[in-house]
């Protein structure tokens, strides 16, 4: 599990702690006013003929400096605001979004900015921008569309950095969120057959969600799902008994915090339409008739998602021990009936 948090949070880590270190913060907002400082330079000396050009390129060398310096101060800004918001009191998910959406609007802007310098007047500069745009919008429709994605993804978010998803087929922790795709690590997949990370990297475009549902099983209101586990014993057995033992024995493994969290979740439900919804005393053990001339015990609980594979390991060992140290009351599958 240790792997599955590191991967997960690598990229979050990384876009924060390349903003939030003061030392480099520093360094970028110098290095931007020594550049500046140069163009400023390079304009003034160009203008008063200190350097020899020609007279053809140093109306555009000119515009470029101006458009440079300008560019320059743009960038600044947009490191006090990147540093601004990671001193706020925000989760490290929504830090890591509206980073994202800075560092998009800069490059629009400076975009815009060299157009326009480039450009006699705004209204060329406009044009210029409307044709360019149009012609990207046919050649570009599938980035296009995940760009948009990604726009629903930071305002909607339907998952975050951190959650654990599944889009189609595809299902993993969300590692990165990039402008015209999304990273996961993926659990599961085609070679486990349990929700432990599979070493690989899934990599989707953003349009996708428009296309299929997306399943988070890390809601931030309520980040837990409902797991369960089946034991199997004769009709001899002891049912009483062993429904009181499998609710003691989980009790004790989930922690008593579990019960808090089950609270929690009927008040969610009480402030929804859903009326008729009840949960029963936790955790639940239901019976039902196997196929296979046996009954089956479902121990059904709450787990954190990345935790269901350890959990359910520890309970399965910890159930069937204590259900053996009474074997006159519980009887197993045996012979041809196993």
């Amino acid at each position: 599990m240790d792997i599955q948090t590191k991967g997960t949070s690598s990229e979050e880590a990384k876009t924060v702690q390349a903003v939030h270190s003061p030392v480099k913060q520093k360094l970028w907002v110098g290095s931007y006013l020594l550049l500046i400082l140069l163009c400023l330079l390079l304009y003034f000396l160009l203008r008063w003929k200190v350097l020899d050009i020609s007279a053809g390129y140093e109306k555009i060398i000119l515009k470029l400096l101006l458009a440079a310096s300008t560019a320059f101060g743009v960038l600044i800004i947009s490191r006090l605001l990147q540093g601004i918001v990671l001193k706020r009191s925000h989760t490290k998910a929504i830090q890591y979004n509206i980073i994202r959406v800075i560092r998009l609007l800069v490059i629009v802007v400076i975009t815009c900015i060299f157009i326009s310098f480039l450009n006699s007047n705004w209204y060329t500069a406009a044009v210029s921008l409307g044709l360019m745009s149009l012609l990207l919008g046919f050649a570009l429709q599938t980035p296009i569309a995940s760009l948009i994605g990604w726009f629903y993804i930071v305002i909607r978010i339907p998952y975050k950095v951190g959650d654990r998803i599944q889009v189609s087929d595809f299902t993993g922790d969300v590692v990165e969120i990039n402008y015209f795709d999304t990273t996961l690590w993926e659990f599961a997949g085609n070679y486990m057959t349990n929700d432990l990370p599979s070493g690989r990297l899934i990599r989707f475009p953003n349009s996708m969600i428009f296309q299929y549902q997306v399943y988070n099983y890390s809601w931030e209101k309520f980040p837990y799902i409902w797991n369960e586990i089946p034991f199997h014993v004769s009709y001899q057995s002891d049912l009483d008994w062993i429904e009181k033992t499998i609710r003691s024995v989980a009790k004790e493994e989930l922690g008593e915090g579990m019960e808090e969290r089950v609270e929690q979740l009927r008040d969610f439900i009480k402030e929804t339409p859903i009326d008729e919804l009840e949960i029963k005393e936790y955790p639940f053990v239901n019976f039902r008739i196997n196929a296979n001339t046996w009954i089956e015990v479902l121990l059904i609980y709450l787990v954190d998602p990345k935790k269901a594979s350890a959990v359910r390991t520890s309970l399965i060992k910890k159930v069937v021990a204590a259900l053996n140290k009474q074997p006159d009351k519980v009887m197993f599958p045996k012979g041809d009936n196993r």
